[in-house]
């Protein structure tokens, strides 16, 4: 099926791909903790213009995320074992194409989020700039996870201007532990390219910690866990979230046993497996608002 859609519309499967919109494990990675806090922000249900607004909004932003991130690196991606199929790198679509859609994307998700108010606006467009200069900073520093950290999480102060108008400390915190999950998820999704990204000069957290790296998303992954338990002080939820937290350290636990070894497939299956982590969260999360 899949190679009779590429002969009939090889463009347009092209940029399916280089969106990830057969790979939506980025999307997932995004939306829960977004959800999170839009439920949180909302006492629960949000409603269904917001729900529409920040799902559909996830989409787009991580989709434009993708093009503009294979366009920087499409004149690396050939040299990389995990990208060298990606159709910038491999030429099946043209840069000028790719950068209409990645157009095209942005301005769905404008908007989008001009249906909310003003200063959710401003929080999209400064969570679009963090986002653009993201694929450029492994080129600069080590601490490209980090950039990519403080990008995956601008949707949780969005969410909170969105229902309530403001952005309080809770939401600080939440962005706060996001943050610390998503270094200690893409360094092990690092890990993977750090053979190739050290032969062409490029940097990372996993070469930035070396053969610390497995100690140091241990470090993570408990700064995570502790930040959540700070919130939890503040929001004083129900049974269903410490079950959440529960299965967020067993799934950490799992992910430190399949990075041990530091081979590709471990260290890639352990960063496919985080999604769990922010699902584990929002169901938690969803069932406490809905039993008080």
């Amino acid at each position: 099926m899949l190679q009779e859609i590429s002969s009939r519309y090889p463009k347009g499967l092209a940029l399916v791909q280089i969106a990830r919109l057969d790979k939506p494990i980025g999307i997932n990675l995004l939306l829960w903790p977004t959800l999170s806090a839009l439920w949180i922000a909302a006492e629960g249900f949000p409603g269904w213009h917001l729900l529409f607004v920040f799902v559909l909004g996830t989409v787009l932003t991580r989709s434009a995320g993708c093009v503009i991130n294979d366009i920087a690196d499409k004149d690396f991606d050939g040299y990389v074992e995990r990208t060298q199929a990606r159709p910038l790198a491999n030429r099946r679509v043209s840069t000028k194409d790719a950068v209409i859609f990645m157009a095209a994307l942005l301005l769905s998700a404008l908007l989008l989020v001009l249906s909310t108010n003003a200063q959710t606006v401003w929080l999209a467009l400064l969570a679009a700039m963090v986002g653009g200069i993201y694929p450029f900073m492994k080129r600069h520093t080590h601490l490209a996870q980090l950039v990519l950290g403080v990008a995956f999480s601008f949707g949780i102060p969005m969410a909170f201007s969105a229902v309530t108008g403001e952005v309080p400390q809770i939401a600080w915190l939440l962005a706060l532990a996001n943050v610390f999950w998503t270094v200690a998820y893409d360094t092990q999704y690092a890990m993977v390219d750090r053979n190739d990204d050290l032969k062409l000069g490029l940097r990372s957290t996993a070469i930035l910690f070396g053969d610390m790296d497995k100690l140091m998303i241990g470090v993570l992954q408990f700064l995570c866990l502790f930040t959540w338990f700070m919130i939890n002080r503040q929001i004083h939820f129900s049974w269903p979230f410490y079950l959440s937290m529960l299965i967020a350290i067993g799934l950490f636990t799992y992910h430190q046993w399949l990075i041990k070894d530091r081979d590709r497939a471990g260290c890639f299956k352990a960063f496919l497996n985080n999604h769990w982590v922010g699902a584990a969260f929002l169901v938690g999360i969803v069932a406490h608002y809905s039993l008080i």
